[in-house]
């Protein structure tokens, strides 16, 4: 996923310029392939190295030897942990310390749980001192945390200097080329020179970048600006549009010795988990892609990890769970479980479970629920307040019909009103939906009584996919209970 085109949408330039300075660099913006590749073989080379040390050191202090079924674990560690690094990106220039530590913790316990049900499935498990190995885990882990902080200190001064070897200028104005600028220099660190205005500005379109970053001279004068100032790329801010003057800024570039970039004008479309890749040589730029088709082996792993908690936390709320029909059964008469027609994933209807806390009516139209709505009976309103009646959908989440987290499904007649009123709005179905979401922990619970409420929930949504990660998910879990106490649910 590529947001390297998004700024904050703050319309004084000014402003921009110090919300971007306070900000972490983008966890999606693009950085040199190799740059990239490179640290993660390095890191992951060190860490292999160390969890490999730690075992044989135990193995040797239990028995003055190491087996070789420790040097086996050591292999099957070694590469096992690679995929889960990449899924959990545990080694992301972008991670703070606390998030870094977090991330290889997550990474460490799931590739111990994996070789835990390899040992248990191939019956292997007596071979292993127990002592070694619970020492081996304690202990990789603190060593692996202790180095973390100097060695990603290192590899991020070594990636920034790598994006900033040569400087470089941007080729534009307005908007684009000011956004552009200020990723450039407060979020890559590049040396930024400064910025080329076009030959045909409007006088009164001034270059906006102007007042934050040097205005170097115009187009006409670009061969005689790289020659002074030896400038090793170039960005050229220029909307699709301006497909003829892109075409003459690249050709005539050719003979000089810079790197150039196009960065297009996207700002107006909505994206949904954007990306560019090599298609037999031509650049694909995939505006709308689901995340589920695009990262199967990470959709795999929330499958997994989606059915295994939904299984865990039927059993674990059973008692709950049956105290819930009861009260229900007589609180009204009627059904313990309301069921609706919703749509799913990619659009698909399905059937969402709840525990009914409203009396048996015969509304013609599919109505939110409100405050003091008449339609809700007591226990009913307990269940709502507390999110009780949304349990039975772990069933939806076991059947393969939602996840734990992802947007809400909203009833067909909702999405039939709304789906031409808010742009992208059934986007939202380019990923299963949730028990609980972003858009839930970040206050749009309950009742959506006007559109700016729909529509901020909908941009919250497409925010989740675009961003989305298991660690994400694992956020929103532990945020969603905190959210219960909100006053907007009825």
């Amino acid at each position: 996923m590529n947001d390297f085109l998004r700024v904050p949408p703050v319309s004084n330039p000014e402003a921009r310029v110090r919300l971007v300075k306070r900000v972490h660099e983008s966890p999606l913006s693009p950085r040199t392939s190799g740059s990239v590749k490179l640290t993660f073989w390095i890191q992951w080379a060190l860490a292999s190295l160390v969890q490999g040390a730690v075992l044989a050191a135990f193995a040797l202090d239990k028995s003055g030897e190491v087996a070789s079924h420790y040097r086996i674990l050591m292999v099957m560690a070694s590469f096992i942990a690679v995929p889960l690094c990449v899924l959990f990106r545990t080694y992301s220039l972008q991670n703070g310390y606390l998030v870094g530590v977090a991330r290889i913790g997550a990474t460490w316990a799931t590739l111990v749980a994996i070789l835990a049900f390899v040992a248990f499935a191939t019956k292997t498990s007596e071979l292993f001192s127990r002592e070694v190995i619970l020492q081996w885990i304690g202990g990789s882990y603190i060593l692996q945390a202790l180095m973390f902080l100097p060695l990603h200190r290192i590899m991020k001064n070594r990636d920034i200097g790598l994006v900033s070897r040569k400087p470089s200028l941007v080729v534009g104005s307005g908007d684009l080329a000011l956004d552009l600028a200020i990723k450039l220099r407060y979020e890559r660190h590049e040396d930024l020179l400064g910025v080329v205005a076009l030959d045909d500005d409007d006088p009164d379109n001034v270059v906006e970048a102007a007042a934050y970053f040097p205005t170097l001279g115009v187009v006409s004068q670009l061969r005689t600006i790289l020659d002074e100032n030896d400038v090793g790329r170039v960005y050229i801010a220029l909307p699709a549009k301006e497909t003829d003057q892109i075409e003459g800024l690249y050709v005539d570039l050719l003979d000089q010795n810079v790197d150039v970039v196009w960065v297009p004008d996207f700002a107006n479309l909505k994206l949904l988990n954007h990306s560019i890749q090599n298609l037999g040589g031509m650049p694909a730029i995939h505006l709308n892609e689901s995340p589920l088709t695009s990262y199967p082996g990470s959709a795999l792993m929330k499958s997994l990890m989606d059915s295994t908690l939904a299984l865990l936390g039927v059993i674990a709320l059973s008692p709950i769970l049956l105290a819930c029909a009861v009260a229900v059964k007589f609180s009204s008469p009627g059904p313990v479980l309301f069921r609706q027609k919703r749509h799913g994933w990619n659009g698909n209807i399905i059937e969402v479970l709840k525990f009914r806390s409203m009396k048996v009516h015969s509304d013609t139209q599919v109505k939110q629920a409100q405050k003091e709505d008449p339609r809700v009976t007591r226990v009913g309103r307990f269940l709502r307040r507390s999110s009780l009646d949304e349990l039975p959908q772990l069933f939806n989440v076991i059947k393969g019909d939602m996840s734990l987290v992802g947007p809400r499904p909203h009833a067909v007649a909702h999405n039939d009103y709304y789906s031409d009123k808010i742009i992208a709005y059934m986007a939202r179905h380019r990923i299963k939906p949730g028990i609980t979401g972003l858009a839930q922990i970040s206050g749009y619970r309950g009742e959506t009584d006007t559109l700016d409420k729909m529509q901020k929930r909908v941009e919250l949504d497409l925010d989740y996919i675009n961003h989305w990660s298991l660690w994400l998910d694992v956020k929103i879990l532990i945020k969603t209970p905190l959210s219960l106490f909100s006053r907007d649910i009825y």
